[in-house]
């Protein structure tokens, strides 16, 4: 067959040593294929008892400059490049002395490991830079028509199958396959070093972008992505998923101290797609909240929340926010899970949650839960700190962000209105803000007492998600046997009309949280003033889509 190649002389060089000394003596022994090796690799190899032949003694140049230069030669690439289709390419080499080498098995010096290390230096990095490797599986990968190229130990059995079924060749088609992930793998290692070098340059650290900072999106950037698991459907079951997690060094931009994907699962059948979406809203929310709290979300959106003097008092006042939308939902906590909050949980026999997820659990806690073996239990082993950048792909392409965060300071809020926001005022506003930005756009949030008691998420137009979030907060209220109003409500945007204040005015809210830049913002205020409502101004809108 016009596509097989024959390999009568393979370059065998590699660091991670696993399976080699086997397939080495697979290719001589039954195929009869010449050997050259380097180093280490010739050293294990000849103490296996396979026939080497050194790079020194191929080349006719000894290994030099420690080691740097050794297989960048006219007779290694020359080797590996020369068509052999071309009458002028196998002319050339054989005038200057070139052979054909048919196979070249190469993994690469282990810079990420390297590099890892706590007390690697600059110059130890340097010197686990990779270049003869590279060159040798770019040059092999180039004239995959003709030479097999070999970069994973994982492949050595599939090459062997292959040669032993092919008289010692191999299939056009499985070199192509090995040419791909040649490329795929060289391009992953040097956006490895590339990410390191630009980390030394900022100080030995990405430096995340601050609030008043304007993320400055880089020209060109490479993934590194391994799949942790198959999911058993997307979104509905007629779509297939997975799930990935970031493997070099833009983890430190895209991933947090404390990630969902890396986070211990403890117990529970494995989380679904939807799981997923929704454990990172919660997490990402409840780590907002300073003092001990605990968020309930469904779908998307923080049906209930709450903070408290413990976890277990906040978990209790959120799932008062809205039993109801509690089913099916994830519940997130910002602190240790003790077995009181557990024992609040389970006693709701007919309370079914998807996902339980907190920095870490008491022994106690997680023998009570132990009971319920499907609810999925995350214990992250922190809750400090967001990932500094998201990403979300469209047709075609990726949008890149900075990641949302509310870290305003107060002191910079301006208030226009003639009265100001009372210190209870301004406890739930600074909560309700901090919770209305993981509720969809346009999002209005009522708090009173710390408890984010009516939310109107994702409307069309702001004042009908007023009006949601006010009918929720009355009837909280009612089954609470709470008085209605006293809310304070924050407005992940601004009003753009007096018809949102109007609205909230005439069920009880007393102080509004806004980012203000409206061209009606006079007329916002000048209601606000009718009715008695504070009003601060932030100047940061918090849209989440």
């Amino acid at each position: 067959m016009a596509d097989l190649g024959k390999v009568s002389r393979a370059l065998i060089s590699v660091t991670d040593k696993t399976g080699v000394v086997e397939f080495a003596k697979a290719l001589a022994g039954e195929f009869g294929v010449e050997v050259i090796s380097t180093g280490g690799t010739a050293k294990v190899l000849v103490e296996a008892g396979v026939p080497v032949v050194p790079i020194e003694e191929y080349t006719g140049f000894p290994e030099m400059m420690d080691g740097r230069v050794k297989t960048l030669h006219p007779k290694v690439h020359g080797g590996l490049l020369a068509r052999r289709d071309s009458e002028q390419h196998m002319a050339e080499a054989a005038e200057h002395g070139i052979g054909m080498i048919d196979m070249v098995v190469v993994n690469l010096y282990e810079f990420e490991k390297t590099v890892a290390k706590p007390d690697v230096t600059f110059i130890d990095a340097i010197e686990h830079i990779d270049i003869g490797g590279p060159s040798m599986l770019r040059s092999a990968a180039k004239n995959a028509d003709a030479v097999t190229v070999v970069s994973d130990p994982a492949d050595y059995e599939a090459v062997l199958a292959e040669m032993r079924a092919n008289d010692g060749a191999t299939t056009l088609g499985l070199r192509r396959a090995l040419q791909a992930k040649v490329y795929a793998t060289t391009a992953a290692y040097d956006t490895a070093i590339s990410d390191w070098m630009m980390a030394q340059l900022e100080g030995g650290a990405v430096a995340a972008p601050s609030a008043a900072e304007q993320f400055e999106p880089p020209a060109a950037f490479s993934l590194k992505l391994e799949k942790v698991q198959d999911l058993r459907y997307g979104e509905n079951p007629h779509q297939t998923a997975a799930v990935y997690r970031f493997a070099d060094d833009f983890a430190g931009l895209a991933s947090s101290s404390a990630p969902l994907v890396g986070a211990d699962q403890l117990q529970g059948k494995p989380l679904s797609y939807n799981n997923f979406l929704d454990a990172e809203a919660a997490w990402n929310a409840v780590r907002d909240l300073e003092e001990p709290g605990v968020i309930i979300l469904k779908h998307q959106n923080p049906c209930g929340s709450a903070v408290a003097a413990d976890v277990t008092e906040a978990y209790d006042r959120a799932f008062a926010c809205d039993p109801k939308s509690a089913f099916g939902g994830i519940v997130a906590v910002n602190r240790e899970v003790p077995l009181s909050l557990v024992e609040h949980f389970a006693d709701r026999d007919k309370l079914f949650v998807e996902v339980l997820i907190a920095p870490s659990f008491t022994p106690e806690a997680l023998e009570r839960l132990a009971k319920r073996p499907n609810l999925r239990v995350l214990a992250t082993g922190g809750a400090e700190g967001h990932a500094k950048l998201e990403m979300r792909t469209v047709d075609g392409g990726m949008l890149v962000q900075c990641v949302d965060t509310v870290d305003e300071d107060p002191e910079t809020f301006t208030c226009p209105t003639d009265r100001k926001p009372t210190d209870a005022e301004m406890r739930d506003l600074m909560f309700a803000w901090k919770v209305c930005k993981t509720v969809k756009s346009n999002a209005i949030l009522l708090a009173k007492d710390e408890m984010g008691i009516g939310m109107g998420p994702g409307q069309p137009n702001r004042v009908d998600s007023a009006l949601l979030a006010c009918e929720r907060a009355d009837e909280v209220c009612e089954r609470l046997g709470k008085e209605k109003g006293g809310y304070a409500c924050a407005s992940d945007a601004f009003f753009p009309f007096r018809d949102n204040v109007d609205t909230l005015a005439a069920h009880g809210v007393t102080a509004i949280i806004q980012p203000g830049g409206s061209v009606r913002d006079e007329e916002s205020i000048a209601a606000c003033n009718e009715h008695g409502i504070a009003m601060l101004f932030t100047g940061t809108r918090h849209f989440r889509h």
